[in-house]
Order: structure tokens, then sequence, then C-alpha cells
């Protein structure tokens, strides 16, 4: 899973989270740094209102929350949507002997991103695109 430091990250870049079911965040409050919430058609579903996207808690007995505004969820994206990110750049992931590395192509430059976690090696390497957008 990713790192929450990279996810912040992210989201200072510029990413932007359009909830699905199946996607995991974080709530945004140190308080709940150790919980990871899972968007679920069943038991947390997006709701969106002319003032904002609401992350609505249906059922959960084991929290006090109803809802929370999605600006103050962490989206935490697997490997597989920080891969489509990178849509035609990315080139390979290679594992090696104390981490792993993304390679990706930009311009006919290749870059290469490393990190032990496979999923914040592809995150980084999404920075660097959303860097170049900047």
């Amino acid at each position: 899973m990713i790192s929450t430091d990279l996810a912040r990250e992210l989201r200072a870049a510029g990413l932007v989270w359009r909830p699905r079911s199946g996607d995991r965040f974080q709530l945004d409050e140190p308080e709940f740094d150790a919980d990871v919430f899972t968007v679920s058609d069943m038991t947390i579903e997006p709701r969106s209102y002319p003032t904002g996207t609401l992350l609505a808690f249906n059922g959960t007995t084991e929290w006090a929350l109803d809802s929370v505004a999605l600006e103050d969820a962490l989206w935490l994206p697997s490997e597989g949507q920080l891969r489509e990110m990178l849509r035609g750049a990315f080139r390979t992931l290679s594992r090696l002997p104390d981490t792993y590395e993304v390679e990706i192509e930009v311009a006919g430059i290749r870059h290469r991103f490393r990190h032990p976690e496979p999923a914040d090696a592809y995150a980084r390497a999404v920075l660097f695109l959303l860097a170049r957008l900047a």
C-alpha cells in the first residue's frame, strides 16, 4: 500500500480523486493514522452535492461518523491505479535486490524511480509527471 507521506505529496501536487468502489483512504487527522477505509457501495459511498462530495458511512456502528468531506480524506491509490496514471509513459517495473524500480519514458528520455515498496516507486513516477504538468 502507498505510504501516507507519498499520498499527501500526490494530493499537494494536484492529483484529483474521484472516489469509486474499492478505493482506499484515510481520514487526514492524526488520531486516524492507523485506520484505512475502503469505499464500498454497501458501507462507505461517495455522494455528490452542489457544495462538494461527501463520503457517507452507511451502517457502520463502530464509528460515530455519518459522513466526511472529500477534502478531509486522503486517497491511498493502489499500485494498479498508479500504474494506470502513468499510461503510455510506463515501461517496466523491476525487482532489484533491495528495492523496486519503475521506469517511464517521457519525450524519448527514460526516468527511473526506486523504492522498497512497488506502490511507492509508482507514486514517485506519478509525482514526476505531475510536476512536469505544473
